[in-house]
């Protein structure tokens, strides 16, 4: 799984990056800072079994710290947009190649509004993070427009001579956009062109059908980063009150403080924590402001919002569900006796067999039953899965 950080330039992506890997890409208050795409291991955050079946586990491919498993994901922070990027402008063509790759975006808009859509700093409150909300979207539709409008005149009459289904040729068109065929079917079907001749669709139609595929497979929601800033909170009513989105304030610096000083045992502290309790004493002035206006932040939001972003994008949005496959169902460990050795994330609606094929191809090719490692029952290849199973996998061939 792929997310992809998107926004328009100088909002904060790169700092939300940082705060959620803990690497140190370069940010700065200017636009464009970043060129290439970053990549970067960030984490989803779920309460672990452990603690339910009275277990120490010792996973190997995830985190486990005080009972709350920690399960990778990969970030993609892309290069900022500009109005007019559908057409070249500013890194356009360079976002849109790289935002393509995702399976879910996260929006950072500074909401304080004190970016241009540019991305130039000007006056708290004089941006407008709603527009930058929007016309970051008709961005990436009008680009989609653009490819699915190629030679459409040409295409549109070949598919009527030719009998091919209209499906096909979109569906293959957009492959690279990792936009699966049953998206573009069921798009078709609820916008009722489907049984449509294509030459007969109008510009209207074809945008509204790039915009639903585009909502359908690249789920969106918004950070609204800078909260801490005076101007923010009015901002961020007038926006929740003007979109549908899922909008998470967001304090992306004071994630990356609270990590630094986590990592350096100046307090204890767990990403999506609301708290964080103090190791040492001796602080200087300047730092004894930091961890106040931190503390407000934590008791106005119930969080800095990073991870409250990736867990909401991951388990609202993507619907997924965590597995945790064993070979041992009586020791819950693999054949080296780790315990709860991983936690696999899943969409809902995953059977035994999808959970064998992620684990590894040979399993799934191979694959006689399953056991529901609770209740000790088998379980068929068509077996959905349930949030928090914990199943072994029976297969004739072995993992290579």
């Amino acid at each position: 799984m792929l997310i992809g950080i998107i926004g328009k330039a100088n909002v904060g992506k790169s700092t939300f990056f940082n705060a959620a890997t803990d690497q140190a890409v370069p940010s700065a208050n200017y636009p464009f800072t970043t060129v290439q795409p970053n990549i970067g291991i960030s984490y989803v955050r779920k309460k672990c079994v452990c603690r339910e079946l009275g277990v120490q586990d010792n996973p190997i491919h995830s985190m486990c710290i005080d009972g709350n498993r920690f399960i990778p994901i990969k970030l993609i922070d892309v290069a900022g947009l500009v109005p007019g990027a559908h057409l070249g402008k500013g890194l356009g063509n360079k976002f849109l190649d790289d935002a393509r790759q995702a399976d879910a975006l996260i929006h950072i808009v500074d909401i304080s509004g004190s970016t241009d859509p540019e991305g130039h700093i000007v006056s708290q409150s004089t941006g407008d993070p709603l527009f930058d909300i929007k016309f970051v979207e008709d961005e990436f539709d009008r680009w989609l427009l653009s490819i699915v409008n190629r030679d459409w005149s040409k295409i549109s009459k070949d598919i009527s001579n030719q009998k091919i289904r209209i499906e096909q040729i979109l569906a293959k068109r957009l492959s690279g956009l990792a936009i699966p065929f049953d998206i573009v079917s069921k798009s078709l079907i609820e916008l009722n062109i489907k049984n449509k001749k294509p030459e007969e669709w109008t510009q209207e139609e074809i945008f509204n059908f790039v915009k639903l595929i585009r909502k359908k497979s690249k789920p969106l929601i918004i950070v609204a980063n800078k909260i801490d800033l005076q101007s923010s909170k009015k901002n961020l009513k007038e926006i929740q009150n003007s979109t549908s989105h899922i909008i998470i304030p967001c304090a992306s610096e004071a994630e990356l403080v609270l990590r630094k000083g986590m990592k350096t045992d100046l307090w204890y502290y767990l990403p999506g924590d609301n708290d964080f309790t103090l190791r040492k004493h001796n602080f200087t002035e300047q730092q004894q402001k930091a961890i106040l206006l931190i503390k407000n932040i934590l008791n106005d939001y119930g969080s800095t919002g990073v991870q409250n972003a990736i867990n909401t994008i991951c388990f609202e949005l993507m619907k997924l569900i965590v597995v945790y496959p064993v070979e041992d169902e009586i020791k819950l460990s693999d054949k080296n006796g780790n315990i709860l050795p991983n936690s696999l994330l899943l969409p809902i609606g995953s059977t035994a067999r999808d959970l064998a094929e992620q684990i590894h191809a040979d399993l799934a090719k191979g694959f006689m039953f399953a056991i529901d490692v609770r209740t000790k029952q088998r379980i068929g290849a068509d077996y959905i899965l349930k949030d928090n199973d914990i199943i072994k996998i029976i297969s004739t061939t072995a993992r290579g």
